[in-house]
């Protein structure tokens, strides 16, 4: 018998059923020739419906077959496979036995059915307990499955846990959502310093339409590599919306969160120890290793160089160009045709300033410097005057700082580290006096106002003061010697 494609069993055994009887709805054997007609069908060899070997029929399953088809109008529906009356009824699993299982359950977890069932029928006499079979049937049927602990490791971190339901889910438009990861390769590269090391990947991908911003290949993960890869994407495709990511040290660093809150971009981070969550990354990962790190493995003295053009290549003309499977096309057609909300992308110079930190720090007012990370930076005079400067800068990058204001966060001046040598000449340039303001000359010179205040207050009391004048007094006779 032929297989159609979507069949179930059900459907395969009614299949064969109006096979067999439908001969004798079609044409009724005359009165009194039914039995032979029926001997004669129970001689004749079948193919099982699901196992495909040969099988014939008594002829009371015939009897019983016949008179469910004439019972009705449709014969295909009486003949498919019936549900068992008692299906899903645990007879042989008393209250007793049922609140042992739940209770051992409870405190063990972790165990397998076989040993949960090997110490119920310690616990309560083999005869209280039924078969395996119907024990194991009923910790299905209750959803009584064993809990393994997650191993140790990454792998531990791939498999969802806790007590909420796992859905796949996917943004609405392009750029309503950026992905961001990383992942240690599985080949070693060579440095330019002849030094073998394996490199880490980061990534960049649109949820909507699962095409890649950047992927490149850094000799180790640090902010500095995490905010390259990232402006590298924001350049190429534009400023999304939001952007999720796992916990990851450059992930969390200051640079890198105040950058996304310059840029108006909304940062998820998963869960600790919880990669799963970052799945469509994870599935990026797997087919860079399957498909682009196999091709490399027979080239002799791979460098990072070579790893990055090649990575480049594979992604532009094979990654992007390729159908996928859960989309309808290619990611590079779906963030062409899809509904976008990308912004524009700022200047090099305005992403560079975006990704910096903002301290505090006190100039040193004998020099006019401040000190960032043990190097020190020139204030402008026109600064000089400030105690504590609000500074943004890199710490990757202590070329420059910016001098921002503390209520606006406008950019007052660019610092600038402190050159020494140029001053070795001697050379100065004048002070800047502050402003100075004419004063007209007081009416009233010699005791201040308030101190002549208080003394007309004492006078008008009357009072005389608690005082011995020395003066006056008589000098004191001298000591005899």
């Amino acid at each position: 018998m032929a297989d159609q494609g979507g069949d179930t069993d059900r459907d395969r055994w009614a299949r064969l059923r109006l096979l067999i009887i439908g001969q004798l709805l079609a044409a009724p054997p005359p009165r009194g020739m039914l039995r032979s007609r029926l001997v004669e069908l129970s001689g004749q060899t079948w193919r099982h419906p699901t196992t495909g070997a040969e099988v014939r029929f008594g002829v009371s399953t015939l009897e019983r077959w016949l008179a469910m088809a004439r019972s009705g109008p449709d014969p295909t529906a009486i003949l498919a496979t019936q549900p068992r009356c008692d299906a899903g009824v645990q007879r042989a699993i008393s209250e007793t036995l049922a609140a042992a299982i739940k209770a051992q359950y409870a405190e063990h977890p972790g165990w397998n059915i076989q040993l949960h069932y090997d110490n119920l029928k310690s616990a309560l006499g083999a005869e209280a307990v039924p078969s395996y079979p119907t024990v194991r049937r009923y910790f299905l049927t209750c959803g009584l499955h064993r809990q393994v602990p997650a191993p140790s490791g990454p792998q531990g971190t791939l498999k969802p846990v806790g007590p909420n339901e796992i859905r796949s889910y996917e943004a609405t438009h392009v750029g309503s959502l950026f992905h961001l990861d990383g992942h240690v390769g599985s080949l070693k590269v060579l440095t330019r310093k002849g030094e073998w090391i394996v490199p880490v990947g980061l990534c960049v991908i649109d949820d909507y339409s699962r095409l890649i911003g950047h992927l490149q290949w850094y000799p180790h993960e640090n902010t500095e590599c995490l905010v390259h890869c990232f402006v590298q994407a924001l350049q190429r495709r534009g400023l999304p919306r939001a952007l999720h990511s796992d916990n990851g040290s450059p992930m969390i660093s200051g640079e890198f969160t105040a950058g996304l809150h310059r840029l108006g971009i909304l940062a998820h981070t998963t869960r600790p120890r919880s990669a799963w969550q970052n799945g469509k990354q994870e599935n990026l990962w797997n087919r860079v290793e399957q498909r682009l790190m196999a091709m490399l493995e027979s080239v002799p003295n791979l460098t990072l160089e070579q790893l990055n053009q090649a990575s480049y290549a594979w992604v532009e003309f094979e990654y992007q160009r390729h159908p996928h499977r859960e989309l309808s096309g290619t990611p590079l057609e779906r963030f062409v045709a899809g509904p976008s909300v990308l912004r524009e992308c700022p200047s090099s110079e305005d992403l560079r300033r975006a990704f910096r930190i903002e301290v505090t720090r006190k100039q040193r007012l004998s020099d006019g410097t401040v000190s960032l990370d043990g190097r020190r930076f020139e204030v402008p005079q026109a600064f000089g005057h400030l105690r504590e400067l609000h500074l943004r800068y890199s710490r990757w990058d202590l070329s420059c700082a910016d001098l921002v204001d503390a209520r606006s966060g406008a950019i007052l001046a660019t610092l600038h580290p402190l050159d020494k040598s140029r001053y070795a000449d001697g050379r100065r340039r004048r002070l800047l006096s502050p402003p100075t303001v004419a004063l007209a000359p007081s009416p009233t010179a010699g005791m201040a106002p308030r101190l002549r205040e208080l003394l007309a207050q004492f006078a008008a009391t009357g009072i005389p003061a608690a005082m011995i004048d020395h003066e006056d007094s008589p000098q004191d006779p001298e000591v005899p010697s």
